[in-house]
């Protein structure tokens, strides 16, 4: 069911016969101009013709390439820019599967993407990555698998449905889809030498692939020093200028962000804008988009139109999501531009400021008219075991979100996670709660935080307090997306809607659920891992949009929620987060109490 692009050599004959004239084009575009990526130019008038989905021929004109049976496309004036890649993101994260993500993204012009299956790896193990490796082959565009390198991100912290190791890595590298190593998050264990991080990143570099980079500290010293020494090749972690200039200086690209939730780009183009570094050394990417934005703003073209905006050359802005991100995983002699042999991935647009995606192509095969979708997007069989990944091991009751106070207390001081609005971290918070009949009640904007194991069918809760999100009346939401290792997070003010909630999520295989007074308010339903749906993006983006209306009925304001709600066991981001293992003290690294000791 692969879509399969025959390679360059295969085809080279054929390429050959086209653009000397003794053969036919399969495709000639004419009429319009062209946008050369390589050299920086617009060049007016000039023709492209296609073969066996790459192009054959590209210069003033291709007439000696038409045949009878050959398609033509009359650009009328407008320019043809290559097809946009983006060099990092996590399709998990738009609850899509591949191809609803390949469906949803085509229509802006993404025909190529680096994507990193993080997410269903502490799932699923290397057997999702494969699936999700499978599903991308088999889609009419390029979808790049880099082999997740961490899970569990930290080791000690939290229990992953499994774990990746070195040996996982060496063989995944072998697959035909993968493209190199996931984000390498772990930035202390290659600082330290850990051998497995080190292990994996050889296993990588061994193969000739990329090693993704992601070095979440401002410590610009020695341990950045050493971490670039491990084999990292690229980061997305940088917020400020001096961080895109520290990792260009020492042979990183700098990828910069704009995703649903992050808004780095603004931050570091300064470097090309006002410092004039070169701008090769940096490649755009989302780092994850989620189904709304999808189907109401776009992808990599809303990027790069905000790099435009943020004074970036059009032109520039355009290499930093072609060729640029082409070169960086070693395939410029695939894609990445409009020239002879590459594939013939290529985006018609009347403007090249505001960028509307008008015509898309891939492998010289029309894929997308005015935003919307001409081609077939298959879907992989997914199988039972993927869609049965709630193993909560019993029903739920409100005895399981009980939180017992000490012996003959009247009230507690408890550690809280405090909610930062538009931020990952966290604060560590304190309040003294007030207890009664033996049971620790939250109380005013604190109330309950649970961490529902869910790989191993343990039954076990734990049990914790959060603040933040304006929670008022009786409610609770919960969610199987819950970074890095998706066990299912409830927070809620009432323990009855807690076990309502989180038993409902088990009956339909996963998702977000929000509830109030016993009723189901808004379901999204994601059967694959608890972390996707295999329905189109914007029936997704639908149900999200009931779910941010629901969180609102229940008292929250606060911008972006859900993301906030799906962190708060991302036991790598500081301060407070909350594990299967109990609470998480991420400044120190290590596993906290509840109650505070001064009572």
């Amino acid at each position: 069911m692969e879509h399969h692009i025959k390679s360059w050599a295969e085809v080279a004959p054929r390429l050959v016969a086209v653009a000397a004239g003794r053969a036919h084009a399969d495709l000639v575009i004419r009429g319009g101009i062209l946008v050369n990526v390589q050299s920086r130019e617009i060049l007016d008038g000039w023709q492209v013709a296609v073969a066996d989905g790459r192009f054959a021929y590209v210069g003033l004109d291709a007439s000696h390439c038409i045949g009878p049976d050959t398609e033509i496309i009359e650009a009328e004036g407008r320019y043809l820019i290559p097809g946009l890649c983006d060099g990092h993101m996590h399709i998990e994260s738009g609850m899509l599967t591949p191809a609803e993500f390949a469906a949803a993204v085509i229509p802006h012009g993404t025909t190529t993407m680096f994507t990193d299956p993080h997410e269903i790896a502490n799932v699923l193990g290397l057997h999702g990555v494969r699936m999700m490796h499978d599903e991308a082959l088999m889609q009419p565009v390029n979808i790049y698998t880099q082999m997740p390198s961490c899970a569990p991100s930290a080791p000690g912290l939290e229990t992953t449905g499994f774990e990746i190791s070195a040996d996982d890595v060496a063989e995944a590298m072998s697959w035909p889809g993968i493209i190199g190593l996931g984000e390498m998050m772990n930035f202390p264990g290659v600082i330290n030498g850990d051998p497995q991080m080190l292990a994996e990143m050889a296993a990588t570099m061994n193969a000739g692939k990329t090693v993704g980079g992601h070095y979440a500290s401002p410590d610009k010293g020695n341990a950045f020093a050493a971490y670039v020494a491990g084999g990292a090749a690229d980061d997305h972690e940088g917020t400020a200028e001096a961080d895109a200039i520290a990792r260009v200086r020492l042979g990183m690209k700098s990828m910069m962000r704009l995703g649903s939730a992050w808004y780095d780009v603004e931050s570091q183009i300064t470097a090309i804008t006002e410092k004039g570094l070169d701008p090769r050394n940096f490649i755009l990417c989302t780092d994850d988009c989620h189904s709304g934005t999808l189907v109401n703003d776009g992808h990599m073209n809303r990027v790069v139109r905000h790099a435009i905006d943020c004074g970036c050359d059009p032109l520039i802005a355009l290499q930093m999501a072609t060729i640029n991100t082409a070169t960086h995983f070693g395939l410029e002699r695939e894609l990445g531009s409009i020239a002879p042999g590459r594939r013939a991935d290529v985006i018609l647009t009347s403007d090249l400021k505001t960028l509307p995606i008008e015509h898309v192509i891939a492998r010289g095969q029309t894929v997308a008219m005015d935003g919307k979708i001409t081609v077939d997007c298959p879907h992989y069989d997914w199988p039972a075991d993927a869609r049965q990944t709630v193993n909560m091991g019993k029903a739920l009751g409100d005895a399981d979100f009980a939180i017992h106070a000490p012996e003959g207390a009247n009230s507690v001081k408890v550690k809280v996670i405090g909610v930062v609005e538009n931020q990952a971290p966290t604060e560590a918070l304190t309040a003294e709660l007030p207890v009664v009949d033996g049971l620790v009640e939250g109380e005013g904007d604190t109330y309950q935080i649970a961490l529902v194991e869910r790989h191993q069918g343990t039954g076990k809760v734990v049990n914790g307090f959060v603040s933040g999100f304006g929670y008022t009346g009786k409610m609770a939401m919960a969610s199987t997306v819950a970074h890095d290792s998706h066990h299912m997070i409830v927070v809620g003010t009432d323990r009855q809607n807690m076990a309502a909630a989180a038993n409902r999520l088990g009956e339909v295989g996963g998702g977000v659920t929000v509830w109030k007074d016993g009723k189901e308010l808004a379901l999204v339903e994601l059967p694959i891992a608890g972390l996707m749906s295999d329905s189109p993006a914007v029936d997704v983006a639908a149900k999200a949009d009931e779910m941010v209306a629901a969180m609102e009925a229940c008292g929250c304001t606060l911008n972006n929620a859900y993301m906030q709600h799906s962190l708060l066991a991302l036991v790598v981001i500081p301060s407070l987060r909350i594990s299967d293992l109990g609470l998480v003290d991420v400044e120190k690294f290590e596993l906290t109490e509840l109650f505070e000791d001064d009572l």
